[in-house]
């Protein structure tokens, strides 16, 4: 058992320095990874075959299918790692099937009103009398941080990843890295989003500067998705917004709108940063204002003229 820990110890130094996963991959690998080898251990067995069916079969027990596709996609790539590096005689995946159903899901959205009254009434809160200079700071940085998600439809955890040089207010992007250290490059083009990041950054150069995060908390670290979180809550009960809104609603909201401006997929893929057009395919499953508006103007039942006496 002590050597099974220590080749996946192994494996995780090669997908941090090799694969340059980021840190929220590498923490998610080691749990999943971790709950197996206890599996094992428990049940005091090998990591074959016969042990992952058993232990597949306690995922789909205890959690969501997306959660378990994902747990099984961890293992089946340790032991890719092993078949590769000889570190074993068979991979047990090589006959085991792991396809399973899933429940389709449409991502959920932000009307755009909604949006239009949470931006708003952070920038009335900018100019409420009697406020210190600390707080209409922090209102600067809740402002920054909702424009961005919505302006670009960036992940939460990218949006607090970003570091000093990966934001760009003079050449107007922001330079992202996503899942799989893949790099792209969101152009900021809107002329009140850009003005909310620059207010931001004069108000914390010095905090910036010291965390080396663009986006900081009030103790002057690197903000965490879980603020981020909060933020948004606070403006949803100040509302009265009936609705549960998340940092990701912003980016499904970004995606779906864009596509009903008949904005080509592909661009909005790149936008996202997916790998595979798939992914992306699911928003044109959410923009049934779109196509309300296809159906009513472009389809030729509408030139029929039949029933006019």
């Amino acid at each position: 058992m002590q050597n099974f820990k220590t080749k996946i110890s192994t494996y995780l130094k090669y997908c941090e320095t090799q694969k340059k996963l980021n840190h929220k991959t590498l923490k998610a690998y080691r749990i999943d990874l971790n709950q197996f080898t206890e599996f094992i251990k428990e049940k005091n067995s090998e990591p074959n075959k016969e042990t992952i069916q058993n232990y597949i079969a306690l995922l789909h027990n205890k959690h969501k299918s997306k959660t378990v596709k994902r747990k099984i996609a961890s293992i089946k790539a340790l032991f890719a790692y092993f078949e590769y590096e000889e570190l074993i005689e068979t991979n047990p995946f090589t006959k085991l099937k792991t396809k399973f159903r899933e429940p389709f899901t449409l991502p959920k959205t932000i009307p755009i009103d909604i949006i239009k009254i949470i931006l708003r009434t952070a920038y009335v809160e900018l100019n409420q009398k009697g406020i210190t200079q600390f707080q209409y700071n922090v209102i600067l940085r809740n402002l920054a941080v909702m424009e961005s998600l919505f302006a670009t439809g960036v992940r939460v955890s990218e949006l607090c990843s970003l570091k000093v040089n990966e934001v760009d207010l003079d050449s107007q992007y922001m330079r992202i890295n996503g899942k799989g250290s893949k790099e792209r490059l969101i152009q900021i083009e809107n002329k009140d989003v850009l003005l909310a990041l620059k207010n931001y950054r004069i108000a914390f150069v010095t905090q910036i500067n010291q965390c080396g995060y663009f986006f900081v908390n009030k103790l002057g670290n690197r903000l965490s998705e879980q603020s981020v979180r909060f933020m948004i809550n606070k403006y949803v009960k100040k509302c009265n917004i009936p609705i549960h809104i998340t940092p990701h609603m912003f980016r499904h909201s970004f995606a779906t709108l864009l596509l009903e401006e008949d904005v080509d997929i592909r661009y909005i893929q790149k936008l996202l940063g997916h790998s595979s057009i798939v992914t992306t395919q699911i928003y044109t499953h959410v923009t049934s204002k779109k196509q309300k508006s296809i159906l009513a103007s472009k389809h030729p039942r509408n030139k029929f003229l039949l029933n006019k006496g």
